[in-house]
């Protein structure tokens, strides 16, 4: 027998709907699911005062990077999970986000899967809070959106390894020239830390602590796992020195 399902997530809503209006019809804008749950700890000792996401990268806070691409791009509608410094990350929207609180992590499918409740649209996309682009640079969420075609898709944002700043590896996946994502067939990507997909992806997956990454993996193998290039730099904001290069070549003209 599986595992009991979880409580329902706590929402922290204000009533301000004029600025994260509902979704009701296929023409809006996707909702935009916030990764800002983790513990931070390879971002220390920034992150022993402050939650990762609510870190300035010259001058603004990750998350507030992070929700400017998508609102660049028709964005309104965010949910953020949150576990460490919880409060902090409420106090700094003051209640204009919508938040699913977890008292235990839940991993980034668990986190996305307990806050399903609260998602209004399908597909949605899912943003890690450490990697953003220059804003007006490029609007590859459009792009994804046109990919997105079936229930049993998932795009995902490619960055070219050349136009990555703090990243470590070589890549992550290859990207064939169809678009589809590969293990190692097509041109060296990194995942660029942005995900859409609906919720039939979910179905079968457990109600606990689980990765997206064996979702990912699943799509790789049914061949349904598609590739949107960001066409623009990326920086990844992992630590401090990944902090540091970014702030450097953001301040350069």
């Amino acid at each position: 027998m599986g595992a009991a399902a979880p409580p329902l997530p706590t929402l922290d809503n204000a009533p301000h709907a004029r600025f994260y209006p509902g979704m009701n019809t296929q023409d809006r804008f996707p909702d935009v699911m916030l990764l800002a749950a983790g513990l931070g700890t390879r971002m220390r000792p920034l992150s022993d005062a402050l939650p990762k996401p609510l870190i300035p990268v010259a001058g603004i806070p990750l998350i507030e990077r992070v929700m400017d691409n998508a609102r660049a791009e028709g964005a309104k509608r965010f949910i953020a999970n949150a576990h460490y410094r919880a409060d902090q990350v409420l106090a700094h929207f003051g209640g204009l986000l919508k938040v699913s609180r977890e008292d235990d992590l839940l991993g980034t499918g668990g986190g996305v899967k307990r806050a399903l409740p609260m998602l209004h649209s399908d597909p949605f996309f899912v943003m890690n809070t450490d990697a953003f682009w220059p804003d007006g640079s490029d609007k590859p969420l459009a792009r994804m959106i046109a990919r997105h075609t079936g229930p049993q898709d998932i795009v995902m944002l490619c960055v070219q390894p050349r136009r990555a700043a703090g990243f470590s590896r070589s890549h992550d996946f290859c990207l064939a020239p169809s678009g589809l994502v590969t293990r190692d067939y097509g041109a060296p990507v990194i995942y660029g830390g942005v995900l859409l997909f609906g919720r039939e992806i979910f179905a079968d997956t457990p109600d606990e602590k689980f990765s997206l990454y064996p979702l990912l993996e699943a799509a790789l193998e049914r061949e349904t796992l598609k590739g949107v290039v960001l066409d623009a730099p990326w920086f990844h904001v992992g630590d401090p020195n990944g902090l540091a290069e970014a702030e450097r070549l953001l301040a350069q003209p």
